[in-house]
């Protein structure tokens, strides 16, 4: 799919299928699902809840990266770490980082923090977690660089199964994205990689934070 799909926003027909907020049984179903497949999972009702949840999650003092992302901004949680002064937040100081003479410690700090929160495109009923990047910076600590992973997903992202999480990236979170960067960057987004989380190898070291609220694309 070339980036020039984006462009406009998404179909009505994909905004139709993939804006509506799952009903609680289906977040329930999804839920339970990720605890079968070794991922922590919790159920709550608000963005506020989400953000106290996160909070109860982070031990105090812990070095935190916070992926980019509308949900984590949207619900408080983004400056939670960032300026609270609790935790050793790695983004602020990566900003202030020279990306040519320290681009290796750069690279270093990135790939191994001990915790990473962000957020997912889509969660299946299965117990799946598919999220997309247009660079792939944020995938590897996700994948297994982090000591623990939190992802705070609104509800509107519960789907049926993997291949419908695929079409909800493609055909709804990617022109929204890409719509996006053009506004903010003047660059054009890519689904240039995809992590599928299926099972946490180690039991709980992801946790999943699904909100019967619509939070994000």
């Amino acid at each position: 799919m070339t980036t020039e799909a984006g462009i406009g926003g998404p179909t009505e027909d994909a905004v139709a299928e993939f804006a509506g907020l799952a009903s609680e049984k289906e977040i329930d179903q999804a839920a339970s699902a990720l605890e079968r497949n070794g991922i922590k999972s919790f159920a709550v009702d608000t963005g506020e809840q989400a953000r106290d949840t996160v909070l109860s999650i982070l031990p105090i003092g812990a070095e935190v990266f916070n992926n980019t992302s509308r949900t984590l901004e949207a619900i408080g949680v983004a400056e939670d770490i960032e300026r609270s002064g609790r935790y050793q937040p790695l983004r602020p100081r990566l900003y202030q980082m020279d990306r040519e003479m320290q681009a290796r410690e750069m690279r270093l700090l990135a790939a191994a923090p001990d915790f990473v929160v962000g957020s997912a495109h889509a969660v299946t009923k299965e117990g799946s977690v598919l999220i997309a990047s247009a660079s792939g910076s944020q995938l590897g600590p996700l994948v297994s660089g982090a000591g623990h992973v939190v992802l705070v997903v609104g509800g509107q992202k519960v789907v049926a199964d993997v291949p419908t999480g695929l079409r909800r990236i493609y055909e709804y979170c990617f022109p929204l994205e890409d719509r996006r960067a053009r506004e903010a960057y003047g660059v054009p987004s890519g689904v240039n990689n995809i992590l599928i989380i299926n099972r946490a190898v180690t039991p709980s070291r992801v946790s999943v934070i699904l909100v019967r609220q619509s939070l994000g694309f």
